[in-house]
């Protein structure tokens, strides 16, 4: 079944409606609209938990897609997807590869902190004092880059890079 037979609340079916229809009057090639509907059908199975199949549709929408600022939400998305999985090392390269496309994501700088931060609580429970200290600085670089590309998101990290004298 497609995935377009699956979507079944009334958000999703909008989405597709407004998408499909976009797809058909926007000037664009048939690769680009092959790869869209791949990385739609992604967002559907991912947002459903369904991250098998999610991967199999972003990986046929890179095969597809051309554009440096498309292929960095797609690499994004299958960062998103390995940090669910607690494949931190994995979503790490993910990330760089889609801020390599589009130094601006800051969604990709974010959960990169958020993986430097929680390496350096884990290396603080170890009493790996020196290693926490890197990671955790390492993470307050890509939260303050984050912070500067868009500064009303990522409180939490504004409070925590304030609170350690890291700002």
């Amino acid at each position: 079944m497609s995935r377009k037979q699956k979507n079944d609340n009334f958000i999703d079916k909008t989405f597709t409606v407004v998408a499909d229809t976009l797809l058909r009057i926007l000037p664009t090639s048939q690769n680009e609209k092959k790869s869209f509907s791949y990385y739609r059908d992604g967002m559907s199975a991912q947002s459903e938990g369904e991250y098998a199949e999610a991967l199999q549709n972003y990986y046929e929408a890179m095969r597809l897609e051309i554009d440096p600022y498309d292929r960095s939400y797609i690499l994004y998305n299958i960062g998103l997807i390995h940090a669910s999985n607690g494949e931190h090392g994995r979503s790490l390269e993910y990330y760089y590869q889609a801020l390599e496309r589009n130094p601006s994501l800051s969604q990709a700088l974010n959960n990169i902190a958020v993986i430097y931060h929680y390496r350096g609580m884990q290396a603080l429970e170890k009493e790996r004092f020196e290693i926490s200290k890197i990671l955790f600085d390492k993470a307050g670089d890509y939260w303050k880059e984050a912070i500067r590309l868009a500064p009303t998101n990522y409180i939490e990290a504004q409070n925590w890079l304030k609170m350690t004298g890291r700002e």
